[in-house]
């Protein structure tokens, strides 16, 4: 699979590194906003052996279309910003280029905008893709359901500068039905991230933890994504689509 990545900071960096070391996919372009670093090849950089190309462009230089027509694509990696999407999504959509996008907080306008882009593509988004995070989210799901009483809390905890609540804790509120005004959020050091997910029974505790030990976690989740993306018709996905499959022992 030949792929695109946008972002290449704090998290896009160590992802190139997870696509680059992986046989699976093949890094044509790396795209960012900077003129740092343009032209440059990101295995030379990273000091990595690969035989992708990946060419750092910045989009202040060369249109989408026009990154496409030289190097295409299957499909493209987000890691950028909010508003990145308006600039690549409806030109890989048009070519029916499919769309991962690992952009925590997505204002409800955004993801409207990636629906629409679904009807031509598919897109797939989690504000966290960390194959793990979404394996505690379905597990704490599954015990609500067994036990739809127990008493639930949220903990997030994430390095010194992160402002606001995690939207990946707002996720699981969503998904479990707490109000997310009752997220606990700890901010402290360099952490990179952390979530537990507190389960209250009468007379016992189950907590659900997932810890971030590296960035390049993101990496191996959009791995995994690309892969079960791959060979979907246009639509809307998210984690738990592509996962539950894996839960049938």
């Amino acid at each position: 699979m030949k792929v695109g990545l946008i972002g290449f900071g704090r998290t896009g960096k160590p992802v190139a590194s997870t696509l680059l070391r992986s046989k699976e996919v093949y890094l044509e372009w790396v795209l960012r906003k900077s003129h740092q670093l343009e032209h440059r090849s990101v295995p030379e950089f990273l000091g990595i052996e690969s035989d992708a190309p990946g060419i750092i462009y910045s989009i202040q230089d060369i249109s989408i279309s026009e990154l496409l027509d030289i190097q295409p694509v299957d499909i493209v990696i987000d890691f950028a910003s909010e508003d990145a999407i308006y600039y690549y999504g409806d030109e890989c959509a048009r070519r029916q280029i499919k769309i991962i996008t690992a952009v925590s907080n997505y204002p409800e306008q955004t993801i409207q905008k990636l629906q629409e882009l679904s009807k031509l593509t598919a897109v797939f988004w989690s504000p966290n893709i960390t194959l793990g995070i979404n394996y505690l989210i379905i597990v704490a799901k599954f015990l609500k359901k067994i036990a739809p009483n127990i008493d639930f809390e949220i903990v997030e905890e994430h390095f010194k500068e992160k402002k606001d609540v995690s939207g990946t804790a707002k996720v699981i509120a969503r998904e479990l039905g707490i109000d997310p005004n009752q997220i606990k959020s700890i901010r402290a050091g360099g952490i990179i991230g952390r979530h537990e997910i507190i389960c209250g029974f009468p007379y016992q505790t189950i907590r659900l933890i997932h810890e971030s030990i590296s960035r390049e976690a993101f990496g191996n989740g959009a791995i995994f994504v690309a892969k079960n993306l791959m060979n979907k018709d246009p639509g809307f996905y998210q984690f738990e689509r592509l996962l539950l499959p894996y839960f049938s022992l």
